[in-house]
C-alpha cells in the first residue's frame, strides 16, 4: 500500500532556535490526526526557516 502525503501549507518564518521543539511536540500531539509537520532551513535566506503542514 501506497502513502501519500499531501502539503497543506508552508511559511517562512525568522529562525529560531528552540523552533523544532514547536513542531516536534505538534507532531507528537497531531500524528493520530495523520498531520505531520517539517521544518528545514532556508537555503535562499539562512535567517529564515521553512515550516510545513502536511496530512499523511
Amino acid at each position: 500500500m501506497e502513502s501519500k502525503i499531501e502539503v497543506l501549507s508552508t511559511v517562512k518564518v525568522d529562525k529560531s532556535s528552540d523552533l523544532y521543539k514547536v513542531v516536534s511536540e505538534l507532531n507528537k500531539t497531531l500524528k493520530h490526526q495523520d498531520l505531520m509537520f517539517g521544518l528545514a532551513l532556508d537555503e535562499e535566506n539562512n535567517n529564515k526557516m521553512i515550516f510545513t503542514i502536511y496530512r499523511t
